[in-house]
């Protein structure tokens, strides 16, 4: 019988499991689920429950007071212009690189390895890595200074372009490990087919690829977005925090530690939650809409 051992005897409580259809091995369950009630729907349901208390009127009142503040309100477009961007030129730069590392070649693990070296670096060091090279006194202005090309210094960090860099360098590696492992699950048989049939590459990959490839781009871009949404340290470090880049997670920051206005820093966090759970429920049914079918694995 179910969860019983040969020759061992089930206890009461295993056989009425039994008769419900349980398998005791479902308890090995238990310590995941204490893990994402510990750590997920205990601290979201807390922060909603604490977003409808605040300080100074009624249980909307600080939902109320970020959409009637421009300023705050204003943070939502700051990060989605941010994240949007970013995030789909993490996903369009990984599909040809990933579509061609399907193949083997020589040198190929080098490449992986050198495609995915920005995950270990972090944000920090990857902030600072961008002041040295494009800083005002970085080699890139000094190399744009020394031939001519330009009578200053080009600006392209502490504003948009610092933060959204520092996005597409750290965001890259995930897109693409993503897109290669969606990739490698589609049966190549199926352009080897098409192949002998005329198609080329270019048919084969918009004709089979593409569709077969749409489910799993959907899915890399809500994670990219979402990792991109959630931009901190890049919007401080190499951002304008007080202007351009004052990301809604830097709003939620200022509220809680620097206001400690715990309530309110809670109330932007659930916005910044729905907002994230909008572009992505956006996504998704728009991927439906390309390919319903199965994703042709090997398997």
């Amino acid at each position: 019988m179910s969860g019983a051992g040969p020759g061992r005897p089930l206890t009461h409580w295993q056989h009425r499991l039994a008769e419900r259809g349980v398998d005791r091995q479902l308890w090995l369950l238990v310590p995941a689920l204490v893990f994402v009630v510990a750590l997920f729907l205990y601290p979201f349901f807390y922060g909603l429950t604490l977003s409808f208390q605040p300080t100074r009127g009624g249980p909307f009142s600080d939902y109320a007071r970020f959409f009637s503040d421009s300023y705050e309100r204003g943070t939502i477009w700051i990060t989605l212009r941010i994240a949007l961007p970013a995030a789909l030129l993490n996903v369009l730069a990984a599909v040809p690189i990933a579509y061609r590392m399907r193949g083997r070649f020589r040198g190929k693990r080098l490449v992986t390895t050198l495609l995915v070296v920005p995950i270990t670096l972090g944000t920090v060091l990857t902030a600072q890595g961008l002041l040295n090279f494009l800083g005002p006194t970085g080699w890139f202005n000094r190399i744009l200074l020394a031939t001519n090309l330009v009578e200053e210094p080009v600006r392209l960090t502490h504003n948009y372009w610092g933060v959204f860099f520092s996005l597409v360098i750290t965001g890259f590696p995930f897109a693409f490990l993503l897109v290669l492992s969606y990739l490698s699950g589609i049966d190549p048989t199926l352009e080897r087919a098409a192949a002998t049939l005329g198609a080329d590459w270019r048919r084969r990959f918009t004709r089979i690829t593409l569709p077969l490839l749409m489910p799993g781009l959907a899915t890399t871009f809500c994670l990219t977005f979402v990792l991109a949404f959630s931009v901190f340290p890049s919007a401080v470090l190499v951002g304008n925090p007080a202007g351009e880049t004052r990301v809604i997670s830097l709003a939620a920051y200022q509220a809680a530690y620097e206001r400690y206005d715990y309530p309110y820093a809670s109330a932007i966090a659930m916005i910044m939650g729905f907002v994230e759970l909008v572009i992505i429920a956006v996504v998704l049914a728009a991927r439906s809409r390309f390919y319903t079918g199965s994703t042709g694995g090997k398997g």
